[in-house]
């Protein structure tokens, strides 16, 4: 818990990395039977949420903030429990694209309600006007590093 000693900014640093480890460890005891990661997992939920196609490996990096050679080694786990499929592009063979199976969908359906008890606990007794609050921060904040990257991007260009 907060303390009278520690700033706004440290304590919401602080919980934001502390809350991504538990949320991590206990959700990868959720998805354990399921013989998934939660890399796995979210993987899968970027690339059959934020895109309408299949999208490459860039995009799907670009978007969760990792590098192409991560998003390929979770990829490849998935591919190979059919889960997902690496195919090259019809006009770019130099590009890979990810794209849902079948199979997925079927395993998607039915590991969704413990998916959505899940989020519901996380999520117990926060009113919807501080989930909308805590949005905003957390755009910014993303937004914020987006720009510190693209900076330190510069400088290591220029050296």
């Amino acid at each position: 818990m907060k303390t009278e000693l520690m700033e706004d900014k440290q304590y919401i640093f602080g919980a934001i990395l502390t809350i991504a480890n538990r949320m991590d460890t206990l959700l990868e005891r959720e998805l354990k039977e399921f013989g998934i990661t939660t890399k796995q997992w979210f993987l899968s939920m970027i690339i059959d949420y934020l895109f309408e196609k299949p999208p490459t490996m860039k995009e799907v990096a670009k978007e969760i903030g990792s590098s192409h050679q991560n998003v390929k080694q979770v990829a490849l786990k998935l591919q190979e429990k059919g889960l997902l499929t690496l195919e090259k592009d019809k006009k770019d063979a130099r590009v890979t694209r990810l794209k849902m199976t079948e199979q997925s969908y079927k395993f998607w359906e039915k590991t969704q309600p413990r998916a959505v008890e899940f989020t519901e606990n996380v999520f117990k007794d926060i009113e919807k006007e501080d989930l909308a609050r805590a949005s905003v921060v957390l755009e910014k904040m993303l937004l914020n590093l987006t720009e510190m990257k693209n900076r330190n991007e510069e400088r290591i260009d220029q050296a």
